[in-house]
């Protein structure tokens, strides 16, 4: 999520393991090696890409099988943040939502991922995060059994427009199963279907998901001046991916009492691929029923719907759909 400057986050990690570095993007080679202390969220630190020194955090099932192939879901947090902000934000390392996946929370270069004004080409470029995000990728499928035909990224504002940029990368695309995005902020994509948004060919139809909130104050619904740059309406933002994904015509609902605009897209003959829900009244956090950091930080209370979960069960319904 993007939180406010004066909204400092202090977290001491303690690092209870080094994980082998992969070489080469292929199929997962971690099975068979058991792993330590699974159920409890360890990190990565020192991982060689681009030049610089990059990190993330995961975290395995408490039930984690050495033998037995994984789902991975990739977060990325917001800016002026870290990826432990996004973990304790959205809980998706409980087991309600992560019983049987890994998690991994990567860390952007001084709390940004690259794309939008603020975050400075000094720290990284968006070829470089994306790089790193592939090689992140590589060292988790070296390092844990991991399903290759499962693997899936989310972010929440800065990490969810990044989320957009990877998807219209020619190696970004490719590095993902399905993507999701919350509340996010699209400064690399504002100018239309055509615009130089160049997907890998053999990546289309990319299942997407996108969620956001009709009264976000910070990423607006409607479009406009942000903090990092100009961002897309996100009707037209949905309307350019249903044109890349060849989406017919959008299905709508209103669900939750009157709340929540739903709205899906079949593209490519697979239904519901491109998803949408707008939920009325939310601010710029993570949409749940329960009280979490961001929205302390808005403020405002809880909503109606629990992202998390709607984000996990688009994942295991599209899952493998897009690649």
């Amino acid at each position: 999520m993007q939180i406010p400057r004066h909204f400092s986050i202090f977290a001491t990690a303690l690092f209870l393991g080094e994980l082998a570095v992969g070489e080469i993007a292929g199929a997962a080679t971690g099975c068979g090696t058991r792993q330590f202390l699974p159920g409890v969220t360890q990190y990565r630190f020192g991982l060689q890409s681009a030049g610089k020194e990059r990190s993330y955090g995961y975290h395995l099932p408490s039930g984690y099988d050495e033998n037995k192939k994984y789902p991975v879901v990739v977060g990325f947090h917001g800016s002026s943040s870290i990826g432990l902000f996004f973990e304790l934000d959205s809980k998706m390392s409980e087991s309600r939502y992560s019983d049987q996946k890994i998690m991994i929370y990567p860390n952007g270069i001084d709390g940004s991922w690259a794309g939008p004004s603020y975050h400075s080409n000094t720290s990284s470029t968006i070829s470089e995060d994306i790089q790193f995000i592939s090689d992140l990728i590589v060292d988790v499928k070296k390092s844990f059994c991991v399903d290759d035909t499962k693997v899936f990224g989310v972010g929440m504002s800065n990490g969810g427009g990044f989320i957009g940029t990877l998807a219209c990368d020619a190696l970004g695309s490719k590095l993902f199963n399905a993507l999701a995005a919350h509340s996010g902020a699209f400064y690399t994509d504002v100018n239309g279907p055509d615009n130089g948004c160049a997907p890998d060919p053999s990546a289309l139809p990319i299942p997407i998901l996108e969620i956001h909130g009709a009264a976000d104050s910070t990423v607006k619904y409607e479009g406009g001046q942000g903090d990092g740059g100009s961002q897309p309406p996100i009707s037209s933002w949905l309307q350019w991916w249903a044109e890349r994904n060849q989406c017919g015509s959008p299905a709508s609902e209103v669900i939750v009492d009157g709340k929540v605009q739903h709205l899906t897209w079949t593209c490519g003959g697979t239904q519901e691929l491109l998803e949408h829900f707008k939920v009325e009244g939310l601010g710029h956090c993570w949409a749940d029923t329960e009280i979490n950091l961001s929205q302390i930080s808005v403020p405002q209370g809880p909503t109606v719907v629990k992202a998390s979960e709607m984000v996990m069960d688009f994942f295991d319904r599209v899952g493998g759909a897009g690649l």
